[in-house]
């Protein structure tokens, strides 16, 4: 591994290349924050991606893609003297001293759940009305209803048990399948799905990373039958469902 030195001046030679890109390079200087926000979003969706597939090479890869970024923004924000990149590192600094005081304070804790309820009472403080602010509006309706549920858990509002978290789930399936009008059901598997989303998160399951791991291995698998079907010189729309099925029962053997 690098030492502090070679990590810091590998740091610093990133903030000259991104100094002469907004210089000399027609399209870097052309970028502002807003054109830079979708493709930010896409970096993070490719850091996920790589995460998911633990595939370390590219996890580096599209990490330094985030660093860059984030050198953009701040170069942009250093032009209109707004700030710049030591901000923004002093200000996550600053911030991350203020809510650990078990580490640099007096404040003493006895676990993870403690550092967590802490945390969410000191953002409090802060100003915050409530703490479910920091929520982001745009994030993906699972993740934001597991954020939504760790954050109200953070100042006590959380299920005794996993039992009763799981009779929640049973409760709102009982619900779903009672309700006729169209517009109610919605609502009901709207409910269905928050009370899985706390069922797994209660009991260690991130719901995200489980239905995307599900999502890639339905994709591998289709894909597998699609391609068993064209090898016997059909197109898998041409073949039955039973067929279908068949094929879809060699591809789980196979994957």
């Amino acid at each position: 591994m690098n030492s502090r030195e070679e990590q810091l001046k590998a740091f610093n030679r990133l903030l000259d290349i991104m100094d002469e890109l907004r210089e000399k390079c027609p399209w870097d200087r052309k970028q502002t924050t807003e054109s830079l926000r979708y493709l930010t979003i896409e970096e993070m969706y490719e850091l996920s991606d790589a995460i998911l597939d633990d595939d370390k090479q590219e996890i580096k890869k599209e990490l330094g893609d985030l660093f860059l970024h984030l050198i953009f923004y701040s170069k942009i924000a250093s032009e209109t003297n707004d700030f710049d990149v030591a901000d923004v590192l002093n200000g996550i600094s600053e911030k991350l001293i203020y809510r650990h005081p078990h580490i640099y304070g007096d404040t003493s804790v006895n676990d993870e759940e403690e550092v967590k309820r802490n945390w969410e009472k000191l953002k409090l403080k802060e100003g915050r009305k409530s703490v479910l602010e920091g929520v982001p509006k745009s994030l993906p309706a699972v993740v934001k209803a597991f954020r939504i549920q760790e954050k109200v858990k953070g100042v006590g509002f959380e299920f005794e048990n996993s039992e009763d978290t799981w009779s929640k789930v049973l409760e709102e399936i009982e619900e779903f399948k009672s309700e006729t009008d169209p517009e109610k059901r919605e609502q009901e598997f709207g409910d269905l799905l928050f009370s899985l989303v706390n069922y797994a998160r209660y009991t260690g399951i991130n719901p995200e990373d489980a239905l995307e791991r599900t999502n890639k291995k339905f994709i591998d698998r289709f894909k597998i039958i699609e391609k068993m079907a064209e090898d016997s010189g059909r197109d898998i729309s041409q073949l039955s469902l039973k067929e279908q099925d068949a094929l879809w029962e060699r591809a789980k053997s196979e994957n």
